[in-house]
């Protein structure tokens, strides 16, 4: 199965559309909040990812993605707000209920912010 691919998504406009939420899934049940192997807190986002077009190109369609986040992003990313993705991943899932690609980032910036270097 092919996992945490880097994706680069420069080329795209990327808005929220939710704000940015602690992540939950439903267990036995219960909603429970969702934690990394570190017992970190996990977010998740939602974008509307539209291709970025020079004068003259057709820009398509776009899709909302949701994007986890391994760490909370902080104040100030409300919807409407522009974003980058700060190591964005994508991922395969398929279980008995489908199948899919599955986003993940480090965090995110804002849109016009720059982006600090991997260390």
């Amino acid at each position: 199965m092919l996992r945490n691919i880097p994706v680069n998504l420069q080329g795209y406009k990327l808005m929220i559309t939710e704000a940015p939420q602690e992540k939950t899934r439903e267990k036995d049940g219960v909603q429970e909040f969702v934690k990394n192997h570190e017992g970190v807190q996990q977010f998740v986002v939602s974008l509307f990812a539209k291709r970025r077009v020079q004068p003259g190109e057709y820009a398509g369609k776009g899709a909302e993605i949701k994007v986890t986040l391994t760490a909370d992003p902080g104040e100030g990313f409300e919807e409407g707000v522009y974003v980058q993705l700060i190591d964005a991943t994508v991922s395969h899932w398929e279980n008995d209920n489908g199948s899919g690609l599955s986003f993940r980032a480090n965090g995110m910036v804002p849109a016009n912010a720059q982006i600090p270097a991997a260390a």
